[in-house]
């Protein structure tokens, strides 16, 4: 007997008129709208100018959603084509259906796209909203929750989801509320990324890199939770082994990455300094104490060497008028 369960809406999506509003389709909305403040932050630190994730995300987003959407209907193709089904439904994003795998693949084509019309290094831009991803994720999963779909395996704990809709072969019950196991799994994720590029000074696509290795950790656990169907292969679900593969290339990349490439880019955004403005202060952001007392240190022993160049130069224009007007007096002796 359950004795306490998250209970799920009775629907998803209320209509304003004639207008729906559907939660799946807020939640992403409000996921995309925090990873972009989030990463306009971490930008801005980095020395780039404000509005610059922005403009690039008009490019990511719409190829994150597209491919999100082609990698759902790819891997699960006979929930459209197979007998009985309408191949439009494939078209219908706001009933749910993104693939994380696709949307991270086009949506960097995108960003691509975007960074090399302003002539920035898609390393750089990836490092700064790599956490903001991460939360979107968290916010986006929630989407799941007013469909009703994507939980795991019958349980009776205090946490467990109630289903109620017995639509599409779901048979009403208490299950592992997965998407919120994914929710809290990606709000870590954002932390440690925070945490390790503040500490590491990450650079060169390597705090990107480690958010996709931290997510595909907890995804391979979560979605062996999962019911719903799925493609499997040696007994473990397609997603599963995605994410193992897609792992190991992150790890691969970051050993790789911290060898020939180390430390951090100098310049993000070509002429964002050029107006003279410390653009990190101007925005109101956090400087690093241990990079403003480098900048001191730096401007310091530059003064001090100003101030020892021109004291040679003043020693050595006396010399030279000491010894002009000693050589005028033996002239006028001679």
């Amino acid at each position: 007997m359950t004795l306490a369960f998250i209970p799920s809406p009775a629907h998803g999506v209320v209509y304003l008129g004639p207008i729906p509003l559907r939660g799946y389709a807020f939640c992403i909305i409000i996921g995309v709208f925090v990873a972009v403040w989030l990463g306009n932050k971490r930008w801005i630190a980095r020395g780039g100018r404000s509005g610059t994730v922005a403009d690039i995300a008009v490019w990511a987003v719409p190829f994150g959603l597209v491919g999100g959407r082609l990698y759902h209907v790819i891997t699960d193709y006979e929930l459209y084509f197979s007998e009985g089904r309408d191949w439009v439904d494939a078209f219908k994003i706001w009933e749910g259906g993104l693939g994380i795998w696709g949307a991270i693949a086009l949506g960097a084509v995108g960003a691509w796209i975007g960074c090399r019309r302003r002539g920035i290094p898609l390393p750089a831009y990836a490092d700064a909203i790599a956490p903001g991803i991460a939360i979107a994720q968290a916010i986006g999963r929630w989407g799941n929750w007013f469909n009703q779909e994507l939980y795991g395996k019958p349980t009776d704990l205090p946490w467990a989801l109630k289903i109620t809709s017995s639509a599409d072969g779901r048979v009403p019950g208490t299950y592992h509320p997965t998407f919120l196991y994914e929710s809290l799994w990606c709000i870590g994720v954002a932390l440690l990324v925070i945490w390790a590029d503040r500490r590491f000074k990450l650079g060169h696509g390597r705090a990107f890199a480690l958010y996709v290795a931290a997510y595909c950790v907890g995804r391979f656990w979560i979605e062996y939770m999962r019911v719903d169907d799925a493609h499997h292969i040696l007994g473990l679900r397609l997603n599963d082994w995605t994410a193992m593969g897609v792992f190991l290339l992150a790890v691969i990349y970051i050993v790789l990455s911290a060898k020939i490439r180390p430390g951090r880019e100098a310049i993000v955004e070509p002429g964002a300094g050029d107006d003279g403005t410390d653009t990190a202060k101007a925005e109101g952001d956090d400087v690093d104490p241990r990079d403003k007392a480098e900048v001191e240190a730096e401007d310091k022993a530059a003064g001090d060497d100003a101030e020892s160049t021109e004291a040679a130069e003043d020693e050595a224009a006396d010399k030279d008028e000491a010894n002009g007007e000693a050589g005028a007096t033996k002239a006028g002796k001679s």
